[in-house]
């Protein structure tokens, strides 16, 4: 900083004018100092900037350090002249940049949910994030989303009755009924397959019966398991009776058996997650079970209508024959099984936006070059053709329309191609056009599967989250019993007790009343404010300083007690007076 003499000489020189005294300029330097500027120690790092710079964003919480009640209203310091915060030191720059820039951005290496609580916490909204760190910053959103559609079904931890659930234990303190404590279990059971060693047998078991499922659908298709058996069947009308010989095939009986096995597990599988699962409703919105039920129905309903022998059974029959192939939908139950698969789910309508971007282009390339073909070929066509289709396949547009679907995905059937000059050049153009537009959203698809699949393994591979520690307070015995932290630039400078403090104390005492015997009984003895009346040990003695009274009635707790209260007994002791 420049001294107070080389400043006046300045002054004086430059105005011409008689230099101000020395005592004078330095009052005005301290003045503009201390009204210009301020020191913000956040995280144990100091940032000064000008009170103007604070006051370009009203109503926000640096802004209220620049009113005159900021020094009783804020944690400030009068010794070292700073409002101190205990928040994210590093993002406070980002932030207090944001007032003297007025561009706010985001730091790459910050979690985005630290940085999203840091902002909340300054009084500034997200929307004022600059564009080139909003993706950045909304990442994180995305994020969590992703990992909400992978949470398990095991009770979570939000409600505030978790732990008394995961114990068995009603808020009173009773033990849950028998119904309550099976329902979560069975229910993780057979929907979570990585919540026990039994639910993965479980999985097993009915990754099994899929496999078999879906492998007697295909074999019921199959010369080697089909015969064709010739039936007579008598028709009678009036007094006429004739006899009609009708095909039939019949399909092999031990694959009716084992799809029979197959459907009986799972009908069992679906009954118990309908009568353990804990919300109906999203039990019956849910695809994957609908597809269950779906799958399973058709069996039953054609073993009651095999019997009856009414020309309108047949046609149910043969509608439910038709309907089996919902039996392959079982596949979509791997998706319990199998992370991949639900990655690729969640892949699938993540990038819905980019198919439909693809089938937009697709369209309008489908569109185009259809057109393009069509009078393409027309130009080489023989003067006595009057359609000019004779010598091509191209007869008209809409038949344009596949060969251009086919050549733009680059298939090629070789079913339908140019055979002029022109209408090659169109055929090279739409193989090159397909190429290019498919290519376009497929980086996006691809980069969000893995982003799905990278947060699916995290998922699985984190721990389960335990209760937070509480730190509690120094307990009787402890070398810091009884002692305030007066260097502590949060404790209260008022005199009076806080009454949260109070209660705490008291919760704390009466959960350790049994441990530390006599002492806690008769600190609990007036909860208003506890007090000592039974001789103390020497290591739970209060330290007895001249200035004792001062310091600890400024103390919040109300049984860190000022030695006015207290005399010494001839003992060695310390009694209540």
């Amino acid at each position: 900083m420049i001294s107070s003499v080389c400043v006046s000489s300045f002054r004086g020189r430059k105005s011409g004018n008689k230099p101000p005294s020395k005592s004078c300029l330095k009052g005005d330097m301290g003045k503009n100092e201390d009204s210009d500027k301020i020191v913000i120690n956040v995280g144990g790092i100091r940032h000064e900037t000008y009170r103007s710079t604070l006051k370009t964003l009203p109503g926000t919480r640096l802004s209220w350090l620049t009113e005159p009640d900021a020094f009783s209203n804020f944690d400030y310091d009068p010794k070292t002249d700073e409002f101190f915060f205990d928040r994210h030191p590093q993002v406070f720059a980002y932030v207090l940049n944001y007032y003297r820039t007025g561009k706010l951005h985001c730091p790459a290496d910050v979690c985005g949910p630290l940085y999203e609580e840091e902002l909340a916490f300054w009084g500034i909204d997200e929307t004022d994030v600059e564009a080139c760190c909003w993706m950045n910053y909304r990442q994180h959103r995305d994020a969590e989303e992703a990992l909400d559609s992978f949470e398990t079904p095991e009770p979570t931890e939000e409600e505030e009755d978790g732990d008394l659930k995961r114990l068995c234990l009603q808020e009173d303190g009773r033990k849950l009924g028998r119904w309550k404590r099976l329902q979560p279990k069975v229910w993780a059971l057979f929907e979570d397959p990585y919540s026990s060693k039994a639910a993965r047998y479980i999985a097993f078991a009915s990754l099994f019966f899929i496999l078999i499922s879906i492998t007697t659908f295909c074999l019921e298709t199959h010369e080697a398991f089909n015969d064709v058996n010739n039936k007579t069947e008598v028709f009678t009308q009036g007094n006429i009776t004739r006899t009609e010989t009708i095909l039939e095939m019949e399909t092999e009986p031990f694959l009716t058996y084992v799809e029979g096995i197959c459907v009986i597990w799972f009908t069992f599988e679906f009954l118990i997650r309908v009568i353990f699962c804990p919300d109906k409703m999203e039990f019956i919105k849910s695809s994957l079970n609908i597809i269950d039920f779906v799958a399973i129905l058709p069996f039953y309903l054609e073993i009651g209508l095999s019997g009856l022998s009414s020309k309108a059974a047949k046609d149910v029959l043969g509608f439910l024959r038709v309907v089996r192939f919902v039996r392959i939908l079982r596949i979509f139950k791997l998706t319990r099984h199998f992370v991949g698969l639900r990655v690729l789910g969640h892949t699938l309508r993540a990038s819905t936006n980019e198919f439909l971007l693809l089938i937009i282009f697709l369209a309008l390339g489908v569109l185009i070059f259809a057109t393009m073909i069509y009078y393409a070929e027309r130009i080489g066509a023989a003067p006595d053709d009057i359609t000019g289709s004779k010598h091509t396949d191209f007869k008209n547009i809409p038949i344009g329309f596949w060969w251009a679907v086919v050549t733009m995905t680059t298939l090629g059937y070789g079913d339908m191609y140019p055979v002029t000059w022109s209408g090659m050049l169109v055929g090279a153009l739409c193989a090159l056009a397909g190429v290019l537009t498919i290519a376009m959203p497929v980086p996006v698809i691809v980069n969000n599967f893995g982003m799905y699949y990278s947060l699916a393994m995290a998922k699985q591979k984190l721990p389960k989250k335990k209760n937070k520690h509480i730190p509690r307070p120094p307990q009787p015995g402890s070398p810091n019993y009884c002692k305030p932290d007066l260097q502590s630039p949060h404790r209260s400078a008022q005199g009076d007790a806080c009454p949260l403090a109070q209660e705490e104390i008291i919760e704390i005492n009466r959960a350790d009343s049994k441990q530390n015997g006599d002492a806690a009984n008769a600190a609990l003895a007036n909860e208003d404010c506890p007090t000592i009346d039974q001789a103390l040990s020497p290591e739970e003695k209060s330290p007895v300083t001249p200035g004792g009274r001062e310091r600890y009635n400024r103390d919040r707790a109300c049984f860190l007690l000022s030695t006015g209260d207290f005399a010494h007994s001839p003992d060695g002791n310390i009694r209540k007076a």
